[in-house]
């Protein structure tokens, strides 16, 4: 059985109808985007907010930090992750997705989203799980491990929609990493959307309104009985 990670919830307890499991980026934890929930006001939907593993990061001079990967050089192009850790992490967020499920959550009622290292893990295992989600958000991400998307993807999930916001002035991910994503997953009719600020490593309100448009659009309120 595969442990669950540490998380920051908030939102309904019991009763949600709906759940957003969003992943920190690199050094970062479960806290970094708790202030942005009241924000997208969904009362009725539960956000789970991970902390990554404690590891040691190549291009951090080996500093232990929460991390869902080791990056052991920096690429412009694919490459530089550590695949055994792509592969952990990816087990302990499908095991996220899952207890969403086991509370009550119907799969097709469940966004992944997250930012940088995070981002970049949401749209691996997004591709990859086997029960229909309700959409993924990649914010300042990019593809890992792309030469096994072929042959791992889901075809449950062939159909997410995706939305892909990037700063053009990202010098950590270049907006042009995140550029190949989009191009590499919107094909087969996929609705995948794409977003452009002008700001660094970093998210800002107008991206957020971004979010929140595409939340409200692929999480919609479920009428009472």
């Amino acid at each position: 059985m595969t442990d669950i990670l540490p998380c920051v919830e908030m939102g309904p307890e019991e009763g949600a109808d709906s759940a957003v499991v969003w992943l920190h980026g690199l050094g970062a934890s479960g806290h970094d985007f708790e202030d942005v929930v009241p924000l997208f006001e969904l009362p009725n939907t539960r956000f789970v907010f991970p902390h990554a593993p404690q590891r040691a990061v190549t291009i951090n001079t080996g500093l232990i930090m929460p991390a869902w990967y080791d990056i052991r050089f920096l690429s412009h192009g694919s490459g530089g992750e550590e695949p055994r850790h792509v592969h952990e992490s990816a087990e302990l967020i499908t095991a996220l997705l899952d207890r969403e499920r086991e509370r009550g959550v119907r799969s097709d009622r469940i966004v992944l989203a997250g930012f940088s290292q995070g981002a970049a893990m949401a749209l691996h295992v997004g591709l990859r799980y086997t029960q229909a989600l309700a959409g993924l958000v990649v914010l300042s991400g990019y593809e890992l491990l792309p030469d096994t998307r072929e042959y791992e993807a889901s075809p449950i999930n062939a159909a997410t929609p995706i939305l892909f916001c990037h700063g053009t002035l990202d010098p950590m991910v270049p907006v042009e990493r995140g550029r190949l994503a989009h191009d590499a997953v919107a094909v087969g009719g996929r609705s995948v959307e794409w977003h452009e600020f002008p700001h660094d490593h970093t998210v800002s309100m107008e991206e957020m309104e971004v979010v929140r448009v595409f939340l409200h659009q692929h999480l919609p309120e479920v009428p009472k009985e």
